[in-house]
């Protein structure tokens, strides 16, 4: 059974790590995560979890590295039209709200 994000979260800061949650506050529509999905990332650009897929990961993950950097918070929205879901990680056009917070 893999690692619960947030005690990985604890695991990471006990090192020492910069680290950030992602956590997905809102969803509209399909969203390939339910709300109350996590996502660590450490200042390196490591990560666990998960808050969608494609390439709404890949930003959130970029995004992180700002957070981490200068400790403000920051709220994210991914939507996408249904003709380009699939392409971005979003099936059946959803939109998802994504809450990153640097943690210490």
């Amino acid at each position: 059974m893999p690692l619960d994000p947030l005690d990985i979260a604890e695991a990471w800061t006990g090192e020492g790590r910069s680290v950030a949650l992602a956590t997905v506050i809102e969803t509209w529509g399909s969203a390939p995560r339910p709300v109350g999905s996590h996502l660590v990332i450490d200042a390196e650009g490591n990560f666990e979890g998960s808050v969608s897929g494609g390439c709404v990961e890949g930003a959130v993950i970029s995004e992180a590295q700002d957070v981490i950097a200068s400790g403000e918070a920051k709220l994210l929205e991914f939507g996408v039209a249904d003709e380009t879901a699939w392409r971005v990680g979003l099936s059946c056009g959803g939109r998802i709200a994504v809450y990153v917070e640097r943690i210490a």
